[in-house]
């Protein structure tokens, strides 16, 4: 069973000094624009995301205090793998509590298989916080994503704010992607 929903440690970038990241992996953490947009320009040819749940769920107490959010609450919870071709780059967790999916910010609760990302950067209301960053083993992702027990897989959020409402954005980058770095 995945450690996935277990609270997990972040880290503002100020706070990494004792920590390695490897420089290849800083450069994609801590990119102000839009990972959608880096990730075509990298695949050369079949970009897509791959929704693999969007349910109405009780998000991890971290993500919570991350929104604001009274512990307890319910949200739209999002995960999806950023694929190229065959071969998947990215996990990515969308946290979306119900008071954001009202009003013009309704359509963020039907994406399908469209980009998050490229909504949000279309989006001139959109501002985001700071990025945090983690560091995980492959156990404690979701399965199915090809990952070995042992990976180190690097990852970061930030919340986001459309029209003065929040969301909350993590991304992962496998393993598959860092060795094309």
């Amino acid at each position: 069973m995945s450690g996935f929903f277990l609270q997990q440690r972040w880290y503002l970038r100020r706070q990494l000094f004792s920590r390695h990241v490897p420089a290849a992996v800083k450069t994609w953490l801590f990119d102000p624009a839009s990972l959608t947009t880096r990730l075509q320009q990298k695949c050369a040819t079949g970009f897509h995301v791959d929704v693999l749940s969007q349910t109405i769920r009780k998000p991890r107490l971290d993500e919570l205090e991350a929104l604001g959010v009274a512990s307890g609450s319910y949200a739209l919870v999002r995960q999806v793998r950023l694929c190229c071709a065959d071969t998947c780059w990215v996990f990515a967790r969308t946290v979306i509590p119900f008071s954001t999916l009202q009003g013009k910010q309704r359509i963020y609760a039907n994406l399908g298989a469209r980009p998050l990302g490229a909504m949000l950067f279309t989006d001139r209301t959109m501002e985001r916080d700071e990025v945090m960053v983690t560091s995980l083993s492959g156990s404690q992702l979701p399965d199915g994503l090809g990952l070995a027990a042992d990976d180190t897989v690097w990852g970061r959020r930030s919340v986001f704010r459309v029209g003065g409402k929040s969301l909350l954005v993590s991304e992962y980058f496998l393993p598959a992607l860092v060795t094309t770095l």
